[in-house]
C-alpha cells in the first residue's frame, strides 16, 4: 500500500459503504499510510501487515486487486499470481501497473540497486501473462504501455553506481558511456498496465434422479 495514495483513490471509487484493504510488509510505510488516511478522514480503509506472496486476506473475498510497481520486486512471482487468484471472488479482477523487461543484459539483472529501482527483477510480458494464466486468471492482457526515454534510464543506471565512483573521473566516463548504452536498451523494458479476471464458477450440473 505504500504511503496510502492508491488506497485513498480506491476508497473514492468504492464509496463510504465499500471497503479497501492495504497490505505492506514495511512498518514505516504502514505508519505513513495510516497518518495520511487519518488526516483525510477515510474510514473504509483497513491496513494489514503482510507480504504479497502470502496475503493476509481471506480467500474469495475481494472484487479487485490493484498494485503499483511492486510485483517485479518479488522473487516468487508465480506465488504472487496464485495469491491474487486466491483472494479474488469469482468474476473479480486485477489491474496492476508493473515494470516488464525483455532481454535485459546480465549486469542489469545482477544489480541490487537496479532491482530496488524496479528494473532488474522484471519479467517479460509473455512470462507475466503466462503466469497469470497458470494461476487460473483468465482474459489476461496488457492494456497500456509506457516507454522510458534513454535520458531517464541514464539517470537510473548512473544512480546505481557506488557514490565514490559517481563523483570521480571514472564517473564522468561512465556517464558518457551510460548515455550511449541506454539508447540501446531503452526498448528492452517499460511500464505495462495488466488486467486479468478470475473466471466465474462453473454452474453446477444437476444430477438425474434414479428411478
Amino acid at each position: 500500500c505504500g504511503a496510502g495514495i492508491d488506497l485513498m483513490l480506491a476508497a473514492d471509487r468504492v464509496g463510504p459503504e465499500g471497503r479497501v484493504i492495504g497490505v505492506d510488509d514495511t512498518p514505516a510505510m504502514l505508519d505513513k499510510a495510516r497518518l495520511n488516511i487519518q488526516a483525510r478522514g477515510y474510514r473504509q480503509i483497513e491496513l494489514r501487515a503482510g507480504r504479497i506472496e502470502s496475503l493476509p486476506v481471506d480467500s474469495g473475498s475481494v472484487d479487485w486487486v490493484i498494485s503499483n510497481c511492486v510485483i517485479n520486486l518479488s522473487a516468487d512471482k508465480p506465488q504472487v499470481f496464485a495469491e491474487i487468484a486466491r483472494v479474488l471472488r469469482p468474476g473479480g479482477r486485477m489491474m496492476v501497473s508493473d515494470i516488464v523487461a525483455d532481454r535485459l543484459p546480465g549486469w542489469m539483472r545482477r544489480s541490487a540497486k537496479l532491482t530496488s529501482a524496479c528494473v532488474a527483477g522484471a519479467i517479460s510480458e509473455a512470462e507475466y501473462l503466462r503466469g497469470l494464466d497458470q494461476a487460473g486468471l483468465g482474459d489476461a492482457s496488457v492494456v497500456d504501455r509506457l516507454y522510458y526515454e534513454p535520458a531517464q534510464l541514464a539517470v537510473v543506471v548512473r544512480d546505481s553506481l557506488p557514490a565514490v565512483l559517481a563523483r570521480s573521473f571514472v564517473g564522468c566516463l561512465v556517464a558518457g558511456a551510460t548515455r550511449r548504452l541506454t539508447r540501446s536498451i531503452s526498448s528492452r523494458f517499460w511500464s505495462a498496465r495488466i488486467h486479468a479476471r478470475k473466471p466465474l464458477a462453473a454452474p453446477a450440473v444437476p444430477q438425474q434422479e434414479s428411478p
